[in-house]
């Protein structure tokens, strides 16, 4: 049993408007329209790469498309401990499935994983060595349920039941450039992206008991599915 890092977005910014783009943030295909994001990814001058592997060669494999609109929960206020650190992002052309792309399955409203249950992070994030990877990374992590997480030598009260923790062993984490990115989980007999890369600690990203934070997509659904839909009113 694999993870699928079909779903595996790479959103990238071209900061000087000069059509070069860079690579700062993960995200996921929901539907051919619309990728989710982490509210705090948010810029302006948009692409997003699907189908991509390796950020530094083109493989013929990548889809390069461009922004129409960016959509950010109504609830996020830019603090991170507050929540709601989710976006969506309304393509100007759809995906289309050349091999490489999936749509993600989203998991049931309110779904919660249990404690130690094991899913998948993956990105282009800074590692553990320093290096920042050409070549996306997958890695399994092991969920800490929320009446873990929000111990005081955890996490604390800026953990809420509308994220998900999962890693904290000084090992396997997210970090800068994962943001956005999905938690792959395999329940239910299908891979699921329970949630989406939002917060870690300050420093050292793999830190004992300072798991990577995720917004937890099951807390999000009706806004998820309201936002698509819009493209079809």
């Amino acid at each position: 049993m694999t993870v699928s890092v079909f779903c595996q977005v790479s959103l990238q910014h071209n900061p000087y408007d000069d059509g070069l783009f860079y690579h700062i943030c993960g995200g996921t295909i929901i539907d051919s329209f619309h990728i989710m994001t982490a509210a705090h990814c948010i810029l302006s001058l948009y692409r997003v790469v699907v189908g991509e592997h390796n950020l530094s060669k083109y493989e013929g494999s990548e889809q390069f498309i461009h922004v129409r609109e960016i959509i950010v929960h109504p609830d996020w206020t830019g603090d991170l401990g507050k929540g709601n650190d989710i976006a969506m992002l309304r393509l100007i052309d759809p995906v289309y499935d050349n091999g490489f792309v999936e749509l993600a399955n989203l998991p049931y409203p309110d779904q919660m994983l249990p404690h130690n249950f094991y899913c998948y992070i993956t990105g282009w994030g800074l590692m553990g060595t320093g290096a920042i990877p050409d070549i996306l990374q997958v890695a399994p992590i092991a969920v800490v349920e929320h009446s873990v997480c929000s111990q005081p030598q955890w996490w604390g009260s800026i953990a809420l039941r509308s994220m998900i923790c999962a890693g904290g062993d000084g090992y396997t984490s997210g970090c800068q450039g994962d943001s956005g990115g999905p938690l792959n989980c395999f329940a239910d007999g299908v891979w699921r992206v329970h949630g989406v890369v939002s917060y870690g600690p300050s420093g050292d990203c793999n830190q004992v008991s300072k798991p990577t934070v995720f917004t937890r997509v099951s807390s999000f659904l009706d806004w998820i599915y309201s936002v698509s839909l819009l493209l079809c009113l």
